[in-house]
């Protein structure tokens, strides 16, 4: 038996094929036409392509399906689930603001017949023919209260309350696939089709952690922390909310540094070569705070905040392990932020994303974390939400 999972992320969309002993038997990949200026059209030709290519062997024994998408892309559609306008993505300005959304979403419309849909909703009704069900991990950003399991009250008027998709846990089996769906890619009809979560809860589940004090750093483009905690915790002027998982609380945030700073002053192979002249044990004395421009998200909340890269030796290698020191700095401050708002204290962290590759930043790391610091057995989404399916189907 074989389960899949499909992330759908900021750049393209990916897909997984695991078995019972979770272990990756396929996977693949493709990009939107236009990275960060997605459609639904993108995602119907993603959905398409990655569904082709699944090894003819093992679609008969597909077993179910979960999606996985970016946390805060919302569209609205009719009543077969179609478009009626474009998507409001994750990055948009008005992300933060559920009412902005719907407000902006609604002057967008072709029509005033419609129903709220994130991007996850959208493709599990492509797939299962089912709407106007959501999960509460992508319904946070769109208002829910995942303590209360109810919209909040006192964002949408009673009228666009209407428009809101029922919420159901992560990973609740919605159907199975559409006749025509399985027909026409050849799949197992009896293929399930359970809700999903969103693309960095999906890498956490990918990640295995699942103890209080568990956390797991994502060294992408950007730096992401989450943490596993026996409390809730919630600071929205930071970026910081829980999220349900299971009986505990998932919560964390994301700082502006990261990788995309690192590319701006060296290639990926001077990356490698320079990290590996670096001696984690010594200090270089330099505190950085590495950003690409003004602005901190978390652990500082300051649309002014400035980067910090002075003074720059001419020594590259000493300059690498500055940047990554800082990083290092950074990830530090935002466990203990995490702890301070009153989350479960940090006991180990798991690394996802390129940077977790890197030895010389694992020990910077480890350093000042205080704790173990070990590279994710698996980062990937795709691979997190096939998991999703597998323990729901």
């Amino acid at each position: 038996m074989y389960y899949l999972g499909l992330d759908f992320g900021t750049t393209g969309a990916r897909a997984a094929v695991i078995d019972g002993a979770r272990s990756e038997r396929w996977s693949d990949s493709v990009a939107y036409p236009s990275s960060g200026q997605q459609t639904p059209a993108d995602w119907d030709a993603a959905l398409d392509q990655l569904l082709q290519r699944i090894p003819a062997m093992l679609k008969p024994a597909l077993q179910a399906i979960a999606v996985d998408g970016t946390s805060g892309t919302v569209l609205l559609a009719d009543s077969a689930g179609r478009p009626i306008g474009p998507a409001l993505l994750y990055h948009h300005p008005l992300s933060r603001d559920p009412a902005a959304k719907l407000l902006w979403l609604k002057q967008h419309a072709a029509c005033s017949s419609f129903l709220l849909m994130h991007q996850v909703d959208y493709v599990n009704a492509s797939l299962s023919g089912i709407i106007g069900i959501s999960d509460y991990h992508n319904a946070l950003k769109s208002g829910y209260d995942v303590r209360e399991m109810a919209w909040r009250g006192g964002i949408y008027s009673a009228e666009d309350e209407k428009l809101l998709p029922r919420v159901v846990a992560p990973g609740t089996p919605l159907g199975k696939l559409q006749r025509i769906v399985a027909r026409h890619y050849a799949i197992n009809p009896d293929c399930v089709v359970c809700c999903g979560t969103t693309d960095s809860i999906a890498a956490f589940i990918a990640a295995g952690t699942d103890q209080p004090g568990f956390a797991v750093t994502s060294l992408g483009s950007t730096l992401a922390v989450k943490l596993l905690s026996d409390y809730y915790v919630e600071a929205s002027e930071l970026g910081v909310y829980s999220h349900k998982y299971g009986d505990l609380w998932l919560t964390g945030g994301a700082s502006n540094s990261g990788g995309a700073v690192l590319r701006q002053y060296f290639s990926d192979a001077e990356i490698v070569r320079l990290s590996e002249r670096i001696d984690p044990a010594v200090d270089t004395g330099l505190n950085y705070y590495p950003l690409s421009r003004p602005g901190e998200r978390f652990p500082v909340n300051d649309p002014d905040y400035p980067p910090r890269l002075e003074p720059r030796p001419d020594n590259e290698v000493l300059w690498l392990h500055g940047l990554l020191e800082g990083m290092a700095e950074i990830e530090r401050l935002a466990y203990a932020r995490l702890s301070a708002l009153g989350a479960t204290p940090l006991r180990a962290v798991s690394t996802a994303g390129g940077g977790s590759r890197n030895r010389a930043w694992q020990e910077l790391r480890q350093r000042r974390l205080g704790v173990p610091v070990t590279a994710a057995a698996h980062g990937d989404a795709a691979y997190g939400a096939a998991l999703l399916a597998m323990k729901h189907a």
